[in-house]
């Protein structure tokens, strides 16, 4: 009897410089996109939060059912938890009033809980190790949650702490070039590394957003949120068809 055998394929692609760029970009447009939707257009954070989800839950869909790593489907829906996120955080901590602080703790226990199930069901929370659409589903929830914490950390340090949008950017930069300095320098597991960093990559892309389209009286450049988010999209675009990326490679 013949027996078909199905090659395992990484779906996601390989952590490198250029894939952090084109996160950072990525969570800034979707801070953007977000406020667009929400604010300027004035729909309000729960209509938004509904909009964003239908269209997270559509491409997501098609994430897991591709049988390939596709570049375009995976940044989209990287853009759509970044998106929902930042409307999903605003309407808790504002329209809830829970609040900047008491937000991002929920969101952060949301986001261990995730990991801590994904760990003891699957046995590792590694990218090297998203082999299934159950893994995959757990690495797109634990994304969401991750995003979704990112704004509400970023709106916490940049409004409530009084830091403002261009000091808070620093201070998330130097959180993720400290990051950088222990993965190359250290034994720290690169695991944690990793969701250290997807994490910080959030808040820094939303202060950044807040920078440039939030009114001048407000600390931003007052930019058009239309403008900007078309400009962010085009220079992700740009870097995508620059820089070819690969699938991550799964380990054995």
């Amino acid at each position: 009897m013949k027996t078909e055998h199905h090659e395992i394929v990484s779906k996601v692609p390989e952590v490198t410089l250029i894939f952090w760029i084109i996160k950072i970009f990525a969570t800034t447009v979707g801070e953007t996109a977000g406020d667009l939707v929400s604010m300027a257009m004035n729909i309000g954070y729960l209509i938004s939060s509904i909009i964003f989800a239908v269209i997270f839950l559509t491409v997501v869909s098609f994430q897991i059912n591709a049988r390939t790593f596709n570049v375009f489907i995976y940044w989209s829906t990287i853009i759509a938890t970044t998106t929902l996120g930042t409307t999903i955080a605003d309407f808790t901590d504002r329209s809830l009033g829970i609040g900047y602080a008491g937000g991002s703790t929920l969101l952060l226990v949301l986001l261990m809980l995730s990991l801590f199930i994904w760990r003891n069901s699957l046995g590792s929370v590694s990218i090297q190790q998203i082999r299934s659409p159950k893994a995959e589903m757990f690495y797109w929830i634990t994304i969401l949650f991750s995003q979704t914490l990112g704004t509400a950390l970023g709106d916490w340090v940049a409004d409530t702490e009084g830091l403002g949008y261009a000091t808070s950017a620093l201070l998330f930069s130097a959180v993720l070039i400290s990051i950088a300095i222990v993965y190359f320098t250290t034994a720290v597991s690169h695991t944690v590394l990793f969701w250290a960093a997807f994490i910080f990559t959030r808040p820094l892309g939303a202060v950044v957003g807040d920078f440039l389209d939030k009114p001048v009286a407000e600390g931003g450049l007052a930019l058009s949120h239309l403008g900007i988010t078309s400009l962010l999209l085009t220079l992700m675009l740009i870097l995508i068809f620059s820089f070819k990326q690969r699938a991550a490679r799964l380990s054995h």
